[in-house]
């Protein structure tokens, strides 16, 4: 046990689930210096000498949780400075949102936010619709993103701004639709919406003082959830920098883990690859890791970007077969992985086809054939993974970056049937069979490109395989629920060790950091059903709280600790 003279704070009267086997469940904790220190009646013995005692009065409590794919700082500005509105919402529902938020901005400010439903792509892409979209936003220029955030929808102000029109060539990468006369329709796939994001920086971009306040709101929201640890899935260099400034001020409430963008068709930051490498070691800090690169291997199946060992479905006015590809050929994505890893630099990797998967899972054979059997490897998505795949994953030490929007009916799934053949497109995230095959399983929530980051909704779709929101009937593949015991690992034990957190995180034994989250109910103890309704009473960091339900009611984003 860690030796302490004087504890800054002891739990008693709890159902405190440590999550490590050796301790199990227990009553008491006690944590000094932000550290637990001790468990059981060895914790509370402490009580008298603590500055603070919580009697939890029989209530349940569990390490913080974790999520190993968000974007946590886009969340934040959304939040802050942007439009939003839910991916449910039909087009008529969507444009009222956009109206109502334009009106009540300058009139040469950018209309930004989103999202749209992937479903709404075929009646966004029509001269009718952009024209809603221009009287909706009043002139001004709009960029609007999809669920996915990898598409736009921009108006004729934004088309113009960053210098798009019928001659316009595709950006590799990317892709511009156009009406039958040939005219663009706003909408833009990929690299095609970079084009407009480069437009708007071009009028006075992001500052990393924005981003660190983003970044912090973002936090704040994770908070809420109980969520203490996250990975965001593509950071920028200003990203990075704007954390270090939190973390340097003793405002970075989080155990944060980033991926360095290296190469980017979606959100049009610089410097990219080695720009942002070379910074990494001075931006790195006590509650901050930049232990990733992050690469995007190919896009979304229903922009027909996700690269397939079998082609997509047909689609008019598009002659042929197609499959979609991968962002880099196979030797590109050896020399990084390969050159990276020489650096003990891990690797975050988009891929959402089963070729860019087996793609991933060739190189990663090569790298560790290579002697780098350290560094981490994240499958992001995966959601398609041929089943002669499935057993690579723990062989090679590849971990499953698994989000649940993609794991239960919702927007996301019904968009896939769309473009993809039955067969495939109801095979969708094979979590058990993950499992079963020894592969390390880490949950996230993609937020913002889901609605909410909230575990408890997620954990409900893995064991489940259902929408917790009951607004889409139905179940994916359910023979691929996972139990909740298995959903509960995922989403913390596990997470931190796919994060390289599991040495500060995950379990609450003594010598971990004192990140825990006072829950609403156990959820071990109730009807399945009940679980998505779970939520954070109070949750702590380091041993400071920095969420309680009483706070958030009162108006206060963060509820601090009393003074220790």
């Amino acid at each position: 046990m860690p030796e302490t003279t004087s504890p800054d704070l002891v739990l008693l009267n709890g159902v405190i689930d440590t999550l490590d086997p050796a301790l199990g469940r227990t009553h008491a904790l006690a944590s000094a210096g932000g550290v637990v220190v001790a468990t059981g009646d060895a914790a509370a013995a402490l009580a008298p000498e603590a500055a603070t005692v919580l009697d939890l009065d029989g209530a349940y409590v569990m390490p913080g949780l974790m999520d190993v794919h968000n974007h946590h700082s886009a969340a934040g500005q959304a939040d802050l400075f942007e439009c939003r509105i839910p991916p449910t919402a039909g087009l008529d529902a969507f444009l009222d949102e956009v109206a109502a938020w334009s009106s009540a901005l300058p009139a040469d400010a950018w209309v930004v936010g989103g999202q749209w439903g992937s479903g709404l792509l075929e009646e966004i892409s029509t001269p009718e619709a952009l024209a809603r979209l221009d009287e909706a936003t009043g002139g001004r220029p709009a960029m609007l993103r999809d669920d996915s955030l990898h598409n736009r929808w921009a108006n004729s102000a934004a088309l113009a701004a960053a210098g798009i029109g019928p001659e316009t060539p595709h950006p590799e990468g990317g892709r511009i639709l156009h009406d039958g006369a040939g005219r663009p329709t706003g909408v833009l796939f990929e690299a095609a919406g970079v084009l407009v994001e480069k437009a708007r920086a071009a009028g006075g971009g992001d500052s990393v003082g924005d981003l660190a306040r983003a970044a912090e709101r973002g936090i704040e929201m994770l908070h809420a959830y109980g969520i203490t640890g996250f990975q965001d899935a593509a950071s920028s260099l200003q990203l990075l920098q704007a954390l270090k400034q939190l973390d340097d001020a003793g405002r970075l409430q989080a155990w944060v883990v980033t991926s360095m963008a290296a190469n980017d068709f979606i959100f049009g930051t610089a410097p990219l690859g080695e720009g942002i490498i070379e910074h990494r070691e001075s931006l790195r800090s006590a509650h901050h890791r930049p232990d990733f690169i992050k690469i995007f291997l190919d896009g979304v199946p229903p922009a027909r970007t996700g690269a397939f060992l079998e082609p997509y479905l047909p689609e008019d006015g598009v002659p042929g077969c197609t499959c979609g590809t991968t962002t880099m050929k196979p030797e590109e994505l050896e020399g990084w992985l390969m050159r990276t890893a020489a650096r003990g630099i891990s690797a975050k990797i988009h891929c959402t086809g089963d070729a860019s998967v087996r793609l991933v899972l060739d190189t990663v054979q090569k790298v560790r054939a290579a002697g780098h059997g350290e560094v981490r490897y994240h499958i992001a998505h995966g959601q398609f993974v041929q089943e002669s795949d499935i057993p690579r994953f723990a062989e090679l030490g590849v971990t499953a970056d698994i989000s649940p929007s993609l794991w239960f009916p919702g927007v996301i799934s019904e968009a896939m049937k769309s473009v993809l053949p039955a067969e495939v497109a109801e095979k969708m995230q094979p979590n058990r069979s993950l499992l079963d095959a020894g592969a390390l399983v880490a949950a996230g929530s993609d937020w913002p490109v889901s609605v909410s980051p909230n575990p408890w909704e997620g954990i409900y779709g893995l064991v489940t395989r259902k929408d917790p929101t009951g607004e889409f009937p139905g179940t994916l593949w359910a023979e691929q629920a996972v139990t909740l015991e298995e959903a509960v690992r995922i989403y913390t034990v596990d997470c931190a060790r796919a994060m390289g957190l599991d040495d500060v995180a995950g379990t609450l034994a003594p010598g971990k950091s004192a990140d825990f989250v006072v829950l609403s109910a156990d959820p071990f103890a109730i009807d399945v059903e009940m679980i998505p309704g779970i939520t954070a009473e109070q949750t702590w960091f380091a041993g400071r709280q920095v969420f309680s339900t009483e706070a958030a009611a009162a108006g206060q984003p963060e509820a601090a600790a009393p003074a220790v």
